[in-house]
């Protein structure tokens, strides 16, 4: 009698709700942030004239301000993963804003270059915990808006970029002093609204749709064994994933700051003057800005691969176009817009595709960091062997290199090509394929058919499966 039968139970729970780690305010101070590591990063180059003056540098050792705070950056990215999730999300973050601001007004301070430089690595490496802190928890703080507001994020860095440079030209290179001292004061409000921030970290990798970790279990058979060529094929297939994201984000930010180093030098080389190649060389990297609110709502409706795909050939055809002289200004605007959405929405793509890598965050932004500082060099020995005028071509060739990477992570993160398990890591008669729910006796003592692997099923009183 239907009055005598076991009620139906759920083979598995319901994904759980995204974390909540912000508050309105904390997204608000994050955003405010993110505008002023973009000016930071963005003050040293203006104020190399007035460094050489103070320090009596060459040109070269004036441009070491600059390396010490990529060294720094790449540190802090490293040293942030290391802690995260040993301590609070609060401290870490708390502790590279302060690094940043007592690094910047050393920097400011600094009576001898080579304490300037040690001051400047340590503003960096503040720099590095609150870029890859900040990136992480949005990547996985806001279910299926965490690309979205990875760009509007990121759009921040732009305008912080922006304005850093116009403000040394507003009050002169030198007082470059007084505008790292006031960038200095402006971080530290930001540790007030550290208490909107949740304390505890989320899952290591997982999907960002629902803030989960993968299940450990995952790959395990009924007796508990796990197939050891199954977790080699997988092994595989994480590092290679591992290693295309690398190549995707070292190579654009290669051509980010290829286009924004040689655009001028490439425009003024095909007949523009010196004022209509630095205007275009700005609007680059304001469409930039302007390509990651754009890219926001975008997110909402559009997956990672389609924006990032769509994104890369849009580069690439602008980058071509480029050569072309009468549209080079505006086919390099068009490079800066679509290269835009690029770092920001492929950080959620990246957990999805690798949730076992747990520093695989860590991994790519650090790579980008070394890709922007060793770029410039390796693009300046191609350009010196194959002419100014080849500019634009090359850095479409390695945007191209781009294009297709994105293809195949496309193809190689797909769930239908993914390992899938062997003949001898199938549920074994007698044991359920669904792992999250507990068995009860019937289930261990009628055999699984084909159906119940591939649906959820309860039983009768008599263990015979019903829908």
């Amino acid at each position: 009698m239907d009055s005598l039968e076991q009620p139906e139970r759920p083979t598995s729970a319901p994904s759980p709700p995204p974390p909540q780690l912000f508050s309105r305010a904390a997204v608000a101070a994050s955003c405010v942030g993110f505008v002023l590591i973009g000016a930071l990063q963005a003050l040293y180059g203006p104020s190399i004239p007035a460094l050489r003056d103070t320090y009596g540098l060459s040109p070269s050792a004036a441009g070491l301000g600059l390396s010490a705070h990529f060294i720094g950056g790449v540190m802090g990215v490293l040293v942030f993963d290391r802690l995260f999730g040993r301590i609070g999300n609060r401290r870490l973050l708390g502790w590279s804003y302060l690094l940043m601001a007592g690094g910047a007004a050393g920097f400011a301070l600094a009576p001898a270059w080579p304490l300037a430089l040690g001051l400047a690595l340590l503003a960096g490496l503040g720099f590095g915990g609150i870029d890859y802190g900040l990136n992480q928890l949005f990547a996985v703080g806001f279910g299926h808006r965490s690309a979205a507001m990875l760009n509007i994020l990121n759009a921040h860095f732009g305008i912080g970029a922006v304005l850093g440079p116009a403000l040394i030209g507003l009050v002169g290179a030198a007082n470059y002093p007084a505008v790292f001292l006031g960038f200095a004061v402006l971080t530290l409000p930001l540790l007030l609204c550290l208490a909107g921030v949740r304390d505890e970290a989320p899952p290591r990798g997982g999907d960002p749709e629902t803030g989960a970790g993968t299940s450990a279990g995952a790959g395990t058979s009924a007796g508990g064994h796990t197939s050891g060529a199954r977790r080699r094929v997988r092994a595989r297939s994480l590092t290679t994933i591992l290693g295309a994201f690398v190549v995707l984000y070292v190579l654009h930010v290669a051509i980010e700051s290829g286009v924004g180093g040689w655009e001028p030098t490439h425009l003024e080389t095909i007949g523009y003057g010196a004022s209509t190649a630095a205007s275009a060389t700005s609007a680059f990297w304001l469409m930039m800005t302007v390509g990651r609110f754009l890219a926001a709502p975008l997110a909402l409706r559009w997956s990672a691969p389609a924006i990032i795909a769509v994104s890369c050939a849009g580069m690439t055809g602008c980058l071509l176009l480029a050569a072309i002289p009468a549209a080079a200004p505006y086919a390099y605007a068009g490079a800066g817009l679509f290269i835009a959405p690029i770092f920001p929405t492929g950080l959620p793509w990246l957990l999805r595709a690798a949730p076992r890598a747990h520093r695989a965050g860590a991994l790519v932004m650090a790579a980008s960091m070394v890709g922007g500082v060793a770029a410039p060099p390796a693009l300046g020995k191609a350009i010196e062997l194959a002419g100014v005028r080849a500019v634009p071509l090359i850095l479409c060739a390695v945007s191209a290199v781009c294009l297709i990477t994105t293809g195949w992570l496309i193809r190689a993160a797909s769930p239908s090509v993914l390992p899938t398990p062997p003949a001898s890591d199938q549920a074994a008669p007698g044991t359920r394929s669904d792992e999250t729910a507990p068995a009860t006796p019937s289930d261990e003592t009628a055999p699984a058919t084909p159906s119940d692997e591939t649906a959820p099923a309860t039983r009768d009183q008599q263990g015979r499966p019903r829908r």
